[in-house]
């Protein structure tokens, strides 16, 4: 069974004031490197980041053209200089790490019902190809058939004014990346990697559910061991802290096949939500 993880080749996992781009990034220059300090090593750590591999680089987002310098966390976790201090907002609690749902700190603000707007993007370089499209479409349906406060609509064009913008990145792999939400709002650019449509329609509509997953709230249900659903092993943070538990979500080691919201995927996923997913969505929403 091939497997792709959201991780190494996929997603980003990010907290408050992290953005992206598995597209031309570049070290920064080396004249004077910068140094995480002790005290914002031991945020991270209480916050679930990993801080023990972290290189300063830069990044550019190939639509806007804006380019952030920044600190990257294990090669997929990015945030920007100057705001490592506001991750750090919020309640962060841990229950154990035996497979429950997870969500950050920072969720989209809903009074009774809340339209975000997604807007599949077709614009010359970063088109969706036909197959993206299908499982966008699809990924939306997924959520709007649970009636939640959250609401979605979708449209395909070569704007960015929309609250979502799907994109393809032109990376080779399948998988995708996004970020979390921040000022009540859902996080904006959702990459998906151009090898992406190498796999089947339902294996796209997976990829784009988890990524706006992780827009509006979502962690990795595994988390704390990605040897759960990935090939191989790592913590994405630390033990016992650094993600909220979601009540009613199960206690025990999940897969592929119990959540969407795993760190890997395998050529056999069907992009449908799980029971768990359902009950973790129409908890927060």
């Amino acid at each position: 069974m091939r497997k792709s993880t959201f991780l190494t080749i996929a997603i980003a996992m990010v907290m408050t004031a992290f953005t992206f781009s598995c597209k031309q990034q570049e070290v920064a220059p080396n004249n004077e490197i910068p140094v995480l300090s002790k005290d914002i090593q031991d945020k991270l750590w209480a916050h679930g980041i990993n801080p023990s591999v972290a290189e300063h680089i830069n990044q550019e987002n190939p639509i806007t053209g804006e380019k952030v310098s920044g600190w990257m966390f294990g090669g997929d976790m990015f945030v920007a200089d100057g705001n490592l201090n506001q991750m750090f907002t919020g309640d962060v609690a841990g229950t154990g790490l035996t497979g429950e749902q997870y969500r950050t700190s920072n969720l989209v603000s809903v009074s009774g019902t809340r339209t975000i707007s997604v807007i599949g993007y077709t614009g010359a370089g970063n088109a969706l190809t036909s197959k993206m499209r299908t499982g966008l479409q699809w990924a939306i349906n997924n959520y709007n058939r649970l009636n939640l406060g959250l609401r979605f609509t979708v449209s395909f064009s070569a704007s960015t004014n929309a609250d979502i913008v799907v994109y393809n990145n032109n990376q080779s792999g399948g998988g995708g990346s996004a970020g979390f939400p921040s000022g009540g709002n859902p996080f904006k650019w959702v990459q998906i990697n151009a090898g992406t449509d190498a796999f089947s329609t339902n294996v796209n509509e997976h990829v784009i559910t988890h990524e706006i997953g992780h827009c509006i709230g979502f962690r990795h249900t595994d988390y704390f061991n990605r040897s759960i659903s990935c090939s191989s092993g790592g913590n994405e943070g630390s033990g016992g802290v650094g993600a909220i538990h979601i009540p009613g979500t199960p206690t025990t080691n999940v897969t592929s096949s119990t959540s969407i919201m795993v760190a890997c995927f395998n050529s056999g996923v069907n992009g449908e939500f799980t029971s768990s997913d359902i009950t973790a969505l129409n908890f927060l929403y």
